[in-house]
């Protein structure tokens, strides 16, 4: 007896119009968001709901493609269902419900403040990345991370006249550098899905290219980013066990923990440490909790519909037309490996939104690291880090237009795209690891079983 799943399996023809309904979904989405930059509009590119521009490129889907409703709704269906985008669901929801509860209980705040009260003043610029960098790492947020941050860095840099620019550009970076790397980020999740790898696995193998990055950029600003006169900070209240459950996540997850154990006990941990400080009530929690679920909504219903499109296009042989393109031009690991990197970069540049861009780019990249042998590892390590590259640069990201908000239009965003300068080293850092392999050593000491990836 045959099942979709079977027939979804079936050597379909290559079509190029089959790809029409994503190039709708991409059309509206940026076409909407360019419509209101021009006009003046704050945030244009984020007033499109994302779900609602993936519903109109499945509507398109349905009309366009061959086949009874039913057949189509089932094909639809069944992307929807597909056990990689409902397990990428049910983690958005609890990284979502921990991130709030671990923010309500003054984890983010006691976080910046305690890393601030140890930065000597003449060293701020450099601190606030490193800050910046922890604060993303443990919340999975570079919004949220620029959001908190943000203020502070301001008027630091104003009070001891700091190169207002680079002090942003810092903040961005380390903004982004958490983003790509920590365990709860919904860019880590949607890259470790869509690949079928462990979240352990590609932070080993993402760490050796972040951190060198990192290490170059922090030295940058030491050198560039100390004030002519230094201004101390001043005193800031802060509560070390208030930083417990970011920590608490960080471990389980390197410990290689089922991350559905190490979320749900992380809201746990959050949740006690809420109510043994008083700022929660078990009322509290459970609103906030659910305020955190309602935060990845969009996410939720965008991997749903992306996931449903995905099956319909690949049904009528969008996907393997473009396997077809990018074979033409593949040949070797190394150039599978750049085509990984340009397909989620122009994903990324189209859509603004670094995890929409892994959403949609995943499931050709999984093709491309099958056919070519990329360590699937690497592959999700690749999603993740071209992502965040363009999400931290682009004068018209999420990222930049809240710092640059934040600053009254002080700094314009394009003045980043010479400051932020974490971005470009992560890029090229990555660009060196496919031809001098640097950061293969945890790849070769743990050896990938295809037969089992290909089976999941």
């Amino acid at each position: 007896m045959s099942t979709v799943k079977e027939e979804s399996q079936q050597v379909v023809q290559p079509k190029g119009t089959a790809l029409v309904p994503f190039l709708v979904f991409v059309a509206v989405y940026m076409g909407v968001g360019l419509t209101l930059e021009f006009s003046g509009v704050e945030m244009a590119f984020y007033q499109m709901p994302s779900p609602i521009a993936a519903l109109i490129g499945v509507v398109t889907a349905f009309v366009m493609f061959k086949g009874s409703v039913g057949e189509k709704s089932a094909q639809f269906m069944t992307g929807c269902g597909d056990n990689n985008i409902m397990t990428m669901c049910c983690i958005y929801l609890l990284a979502g419900g921990f991130a709030a509860l671990a923010k309500s209980m003054g984890g983010v705040q006691a976080t910046a403040n305690l890393g601030l009260s140890i930065v000597p003043a003449e060293y701020v610029t450099a601190g606030l990345f490193i800050i910046s960098c922890f604060l993303s790492m443990a919340t999975g947020t570079s919004v949220g991370t620029i959001t908190a941050i943000g203020p502070i860095a301001i008027a630091v840099a104003t009070q001891a006249g700091l190169n207002m620019p680079l002090v942003l550009g810092a903040v961005v970076g380390g903004a982004m550098f958490g983003d790509n790397l920590s365990m709860i980020s919904d860019t880590t999740i949607a890259a470790t899905r869509t690949q079928g790898v462990e979240m352990r696995d590609k932070f080993s193998v993402n760490f050796t290219i972040a951190v060198p990055a990192a290490l170059i950029t922090f030295v940058l600003l030491l050198m560039f980013g100390r004030p002519e006169t230094t201004v101390p900070i001043g005193e800031l209240e802060y509560s070390i066990v208030k930083v417990v459950p970011y920590i608490w996540i960080l471990v389980l997850s390197l410990m290689g923990i089922d991350v559905f154990v190490s979320l749900a006990s992380g809201i746990f941990v959050a949740m006690a440490i809420g109510l043994y400080s008083g700022d929660l009530t078990l009322l509290s929690s459970a609103k906030t909790i659910y305020d955190g679920f309602n935060g990845m909504f969009e996410m939720f219903l965008l991997s749903m519909f992306i996931g449903g499109l995905s099956e319909m296009v690949n049904r009528n042989g969008g996907l393997s037309w473009i396997l077809r393109k990018i074979q033409s031009k593949v040949t070797s690991q190394r150039s599978a490996e750049l085509g990984i990197a340009v397909l989620v970069s122009a994903a990324d540049v189209a859509t603004v939104n670094n995890t929409v861009s892994i959403v949609i780019s995943g499931n050709i990249a999984r093709n491309i690291a099958e056919k070519y042998r990329v360590d699937p590892r690497r592959s999700a390590s690749l999603l993740d880090i071209w992502s965040c590259v363009f999400q931290g640069i682009l004068p018209y990201s999420a990222q930049i237009l809240i710092i640059c908000g934040l600053a009254g239009g002080v700094v314009s965003p394009f003045h980043l795209l010479f400051t932020s300068w974490y971005p470009y080293l992560l890029g090229i850092f990555a660009f060196i690891s496919t031809y001098v392999p640097f950061a293969d050593g945890y790849i070769k000491k743990h050896p990938w079983n295809w037969e089992t990836w290909k089976a999941e």
